[in-house]
């Protein structure tokens, strides 16, 4: 006989929308039925019970994060209370993990890493926006509204107050659907494109005194993601010892054959640049620029100073290698 996932009727959120989603992604629920009710008596009737109910209990399968005192978090590393999605992911993800991705045969120490970084990435936000959790303090102003977020766009599919609710169980798995593909989407991507990039950016972190003496300057043949593993290698490192320089400008090539120029942020999502290329440089292209640097073969430096590009790769190591002597 199928099992049954309970989750709460009326008015549906992201949290248990993809809390759903992912139990499904598990053998044992692959082919379980939604129940959608605030009925004890029938949610007692359910095997699991995800954002209603009033317990946190793995042992008996109960999921709500919504009762006085529940104060659960991903981990000691991480400030934000869990919604049922985290609370899900926390317990089942790594499972889900290996169901979306089954053709990448993942290391145990991949699926740690990519547990964690999908976390990060995904599902803190998801916990952070239904628990009323500020990304920033209270007393700033936003410079501006962003309401196209995936909890915003899973509130969209209830009725307005003002049109017949219709079918809200269509409603809600329209709502596992749109959580589910992108949450599918980015596992994925993460899986397969992300880490694979871990490797090809440690090669250049341990070859950067190849390219400059100072081990400021990382080169990559290939391009991939870099700037999450870049601090985050960097951090190992550091732990070891602390007298490490940090990296200031990453090379690559480009789509075209050119090579790119580009500052490391001072942190992920960042737009501050820890050493951006010289202003002298910014906002100027081609011939100009190259005589302006001395370099031949330049093709543009952003006007923010973030990226540059020159023709060659001897030429994108040596505006790098110049750039780390200007301001």
């Amino acid at each position: 006989m199928p099992k049954v996932i309970g989750t709460h009727s009326g008015t549906f959120h992201c949290d248990e929308a993809l809390a759903c989603y992912m139990l499904r992604q598990l053998n044992e629920y692959s082919d379980a039925k939604i129940v959608r009710s605030r009925d004890p008596a029938v949610l007692e009737t359910c095997d699991i019970v995800v954002d209603v109910g009033g317990v946190y209990d793995h042992e008996a399968k109960r999921y709500d994060h919504h009762q006085r005192g529940f104060e659960e978090q991903f981990s000691e590393n991480y400030k934000t209370k869990l919604s049922s999605a985290g609370l899900i992911y926390k317990h089942y993800g790594k499972e889900v993990i290996r169901s979306i991705v089954k053709e990448a045969e993942l290391s145990d120490g991949a699926v740690e890493q990519l547990f964690v970084k999908i976390y990060e990435a995904f599902i803190e936000g998801v916990d952070g926006i239904d628990n009323g959790v500020s990304q920033y303090p209270g007393d700033l102003e936003p410079a501006y509204r962003e309401n196209t977020n995936l909890s915003a766009r899973v509130a969209h599919l209830n009725p307005w107050w003002n049109r017949p609710e219709g079918d809200m169980d269509e409603r809600f798995a329209q709502a596992m659907q749109l959580t589910g593909s992108e949450f599918a989407e980015r596992v994925q991507y993460y899986a397969l494109a992300w880490l694979p990039g871990r490797n090809i950016v440690e090669e250049g972190y341990n070859g950067r005194f190849d390219i400059d003496k100072s081990g400021q300057i990382v080169l990559f043949d290939t391009f991939c993601p870099w700037k999450d593993h870049i601090t985050t290698i960097e951090d190992e490192n550091l732990q070891k010892n602390p007298e490490v320089a940090k990296i200031l400008y990453v090379l690559y090539p480009d789509t075209s054959g050119n090579w790119r120029v580009q500052a490391v942020p001072e942190k992920p999502g960042s737009f501050v640049s820890r050493h951006p290329l010289p202003e002298a440089w910014r906002g100027i292209r081609d011939d100009t620029l190259s005589e302006r640097s001395g370099i031949e073969g330049c093709i543009f430096v952003h006007q923010s100073g973030f990226i540059g590009g020159n023709k060659t790769r001897d030429g994108a190591v040596a505006l790098a290698r110049k750039a780390l002597t200007m301001d």
